[in-house]
């Protein structure tokens, strides 16, 4: 059987209340919709793809597979008004093919983006046993079924679950379906397992076990709750790459002469990459000058011909009540952490643009919430997510990837400095989070958030 991804991409958004249909919007860094084909993409279990949009949004569909390079999608389909519409222009497009009695047609809503290759194992397997799949969660909220505004039943949630997508059929059987339910002048569906459910009373359709992080992004809280996803599930994008890869690759780090960037300087090194450390202490390189970031990037491309990845790891952090701080100290941090960030980007760029390369931004967890005595520490590492997502969209038609990575309280020197000596057991070794941040230059992901943690 030749297993079909049908991505259903024809929304509007208009409950999401924006001008943009929110599959073409962006979390951690790519369209919505590019996430979710991702992984249609790299599963084994998809054969083809292929994409049901309106009208109006052929060519960003079309830019997002020429972008990402999503060789498996063979049709790009125009959708109806409605959901059924949308997924009969799928049906009728594969039953044209001559073997068509051997296709699976796998429907997924395009604005659930965390799909689990798992789920379309579990689908594959039991498409072996039945013409109908769905996948659901138990429900854990008590339903209430109501007649103007009053309870009138409440359901045993025993037997109650969510549904989700995808949802899979032989399709011979939809087809089936869908030709009965066109008769009836009342036909309507909200999804196709409704369609079999109706018009097919007699076909079973089995259950898959979803997943509850596979959210439909419906409602704009949706979209925040979808980044904080991202965040946790980094570890499937980036544990993946072995870090012998790097060898030799040029790795350019900033402020690697010691703590996160001089650790990952060391590793890189060890595994056999061509590195180039500056920092003030080291090379007398401050990043706060353009110059001074051009002569260190010049250095580094004429001695190796190229520049694959760029580390930028210089920060101040002055733990200090703002009424305290005079504004020297205030510029400083400022100078650095920020504008050098800037500037260190604007520099590199050139270089990655020609190599496809990758840029590493670190950020605190003091960015999502300020703290006293971290006012302008915090200011400034907010700043720098927001930088890292926004040239991840700037620079995704030239290939560039960047990220961000998010370690937890980490013992470095610039942290004994302002906090003394404290129980190392109780912090991250900077060792670690080298190692998360060379697996993220060897990952395919942009505008990333990466959280290190501890355990």
């Amino acid at each position: 059987m030749k297993n079909i991804g049908v991505i259903l991409a024809g929304g509007s958004g208009t409950r999401f209340g924006s001008e943009k249909p929110k599959q073409f919007l962006r979390v951690a860094g790519r369209k919505i919709l590019e996430h979710t084909l991702d992984t249609f993409q790299n599963s084994h279990i998809i054969d083809e793809i292929a994409i049901v949009t309106h009208k109006g949004h052929v060519d960003e569909v079309k830019e997002s597979i020429t972008v990402n390079s999503f060789n498996k999608v063979k049709k790009i389909l125009l959708g109806g008004s409605t959901r059924n519409e949308s997924s009969l222009a799928a049906i009728n497009a594969y039953w044209s093919n001559e073997d068509a009695d051997k296709i699976n047609l796998i429907f997924h809503d395009a604005v659930r983006p965390f799909v689990s290759n798992k789920i379309l194992k579990d689908i594959k397997s039991n498409l072996e046993k039945y013409n109908a799949i769905d996948v659901a969660i138990a429900s854990t909220d008590t339903i209430i079924e109501v007649e103007d505004d009053k309870i009138v039943n409440i359901p045993d949630r025993s037997n109650l679950m969510n549904g989700q997508t995808p949802q899979a059929f032989k399709l011979k059987t939809i087809k089936e379906a869908y030709d009965i339910g066109l008769q009836d002048p009342n036909f309507k569906a909200t999804d196709d397992c409704g369609v079999i459910k109706k018009y097919l009373p007699k076909e079973p359709i089995f259950v898959v076990q979803g997943d509850p992080t596979n959210i439909k992004i419906t409602h704009e809280l949706d979209l925040f709750i979808s980044d904080k996803i991202f965040q946790i599930r980094h570890k499937q994008y980036f544990n993946q790459p072995s870090l012998e890869e790097i060898k030799g690759k040029v790795l350019v780090v900033f402020g690697g002469n010691d703590g996160i960037g001089g650790a990952a300087a060391d590793l890189a090194e060890k595994i056999g990459a061509h590195v180039f450390r500056f920092s003030r202490s080291l090379t007398g390189t401050d990043i706060t000058y353009p110059e001074k970031v051009k002569q260190a990037l010049e250095h580094a491309y004429n001695e190796c011909g190229r520049i694959d990845y760029v580390v930028n790891s210089a920060a101040i952090l002055n733990k200090q009540p703002l009424d305290l701080m005079d504004y020297e100290t205030i510029n400083e941090s400022l100078n650095v952490n920020i504008k050098g960030a800037i500037i260190v980007a604007k520099e590199s760029y050139p270089y990655l643009s020609k190599s496809h390369g990758q840029l590493i931004n670190y950020t605190s967890s003091s960015y999502t919430r300020g703290r006293a005595f971290y006012s302008v520490y915090s200011s400034t590492k907010t700043a720098i997510v927001n930088l890292t997502q926004a040239l991840a969209e700037e620079w995704e038609l030239n290939k560039v990837r960047v990220n961000c990575i998010n370690p937890e309280r980490t013992k470095t020197p610039m942290r004994t400095k302002n906090f003394g000596m404290e129980e190392e057991d109780t912090l991250l070794k900077a060792e670690k989070v080298a190692e998360v941040t060379l697996k993220t230059l060897l990952s395919k992901s942009s505008g990333q958030l990466i959280y290190v943690k501890k355990i």
